[in-house]
């Protein structure tokens, strides 16, 4: 994923309510979401070069007794300069969780010795009862690999609510939908936003300004690059998890 916006116990009898676009290289194959032929809990889309997923939700095997499904996304950190060729695929990390049984905070600690070994990402784990951020590149952010708090939140291609322009605009319409009761179509249109944000707003990430440009919008649209897909997951405090996915390109 390149932006999510997310709401953690703001709405009674939803503790989580994500929505979310991917932005990818069109010639990078990817499988639509869906059951895992080989992990049949998992419902995600998947990164068919890599194997791993950018977003997605499991049921546990123990659901109809009452245990959470699970949820997992990831971003990437864009940092140029600090890219690594070798590094493993950040995918992974989510279909790992999703496949698991470690809670968010034991995969937290799981994962923590090797994350290096990645480029910088942001990974947001969960089930029902807690939900956790964590980044190899949150420095000395306290909520950093430890439950968040109630409220909406917002990622991009930085650090949790860092202010980019199209995190704080996301996240305020988002916050809205939610006060709203609106349907899902609604977040789907907030989404697909093509908007730009001026010059002046934009951060600076290491690539060209025409670059930043192009990666200011909501979804992104470009000859080789852009949003490939919308997703709206859901998980209720008395159900299983529902992933809903709009195919872009």
């Amino acid at each position: 994923m390149c932006l999510i916006v997310f709401a953690w116990q703001v709405v009674p009898a939803v503790p989580l309510i994500a929505a979310a676009n991917r932005d990818e290289y069109y010639a990078r194959e990817a499988a639509p979401a869906g059951p895992w032929p080989d992990q049949p809990r998992i419902y995600a889309g998947r990164d068919l070069k890599a194997g791993g997923s950018w977003m997605g939700v499991a049921q546990t095997d123990a659901e109809a007794a009452g245990a959470s499904p699970r949820f997992a996304a990831i971003t990437n950190i864009r940092a140029p300069l600090e890219h690594k060729a070798d590094a493993p695929s950040r995918g992974q990390l989510v279909s790992g969780f999703l496949a698991g049984s470690m809670s968010p905070a034991e995969y937290v600690e799981h994962i923590r010795a090797g994350a290096d070994a990645y480029n910088g990402f942001n990974l947001v784990i969960g089930d029902r009862d807690t939900l956790i951020w964590y980044s190899n590149k949150g420095g000395d952010d306290p909520r950093n690999g430890q439950p968040l708090a109630p409220g909406i939140y917002g990622l991009s291609n930085a650090t949790l609510d860092s202010p980019w322009p199209k995190v704080l605009k996301t996240k305020a319409q988002f916050a809205s939908l939610l006060c709203l009761g609106a349907p899902d179509d609604a977040y789907f249109e907030m989404l697909a936003d093509t908007t730009r944000a001026p010059d002046l707003r934009l951060p600076e990430t290491g690539v060209p300004l025409e670059v930043e440009r192009l990666l200011s919008a909501v979804r992104i649209e470009s000859p080789g690059y852009g949003t490939r897909t919308s997703t709206v997951v859901k998980l209720y405090a008395d159900g299983p998890a529902v992933l809903h996915e709009m195919l872009i390109q």
